[in-house]
């Protein structure tokens, strides 16, 4: 509920760009679905009207490809670039899209990038 209460106050100012790093990190699995899910359709009727865009940063790879429209992989230190992924899953989705083919190749696309970016050369 803290959380909730959090993006409902971050979302009050209205602002065009919204940071969140880790929001749902702390959370046990099904709670940190359930929220996902609420901020996947917030964002969706929001953008409609407002345009705003989330900076969501996480370390779940599968939350990545959940609420992502676009994925940038990022090295370790420094912290650079390694690969951006657009998704191709449908805007209107659910966590049904968890169990697709389509999800689990992004998955491993963003697996794949992740392992390149933390390879010490």
């Amino acid at each position: 509920m803290q959380q909730r209460v959090s993006i409902a106050h971050a979302l009050g100012f209205e602002p065009k760009l919204l940071m969140m790093d880790e929001p749902f990190g702390a959370l046990d699995e099904i709670t940190r679905d359930r929220l996902n899910e609420q901020l996947l359709q917030l964002w969706r009727v929001d953008r409609a009207t407002r345009r705003r865009t989330v900076v969501f940063v996480t370390h779940s790879n599968p939350e990545a490809v959940f609420l992502s429209s676009r994925i940038v992989v990022m090295s370790l230190r420094p912290g650079r670039i390694v690969e951006v992924i657009e998704s191709t899953l449908p805007v209107d989705r659910t966590l049904d899209v968890c169990d697709t083919p389509e999800f689990a190749a992004i998955a491993h696309r963003v697996h794949l990038a992740l392992k390149d970016g933390h390879d010490v050369h």
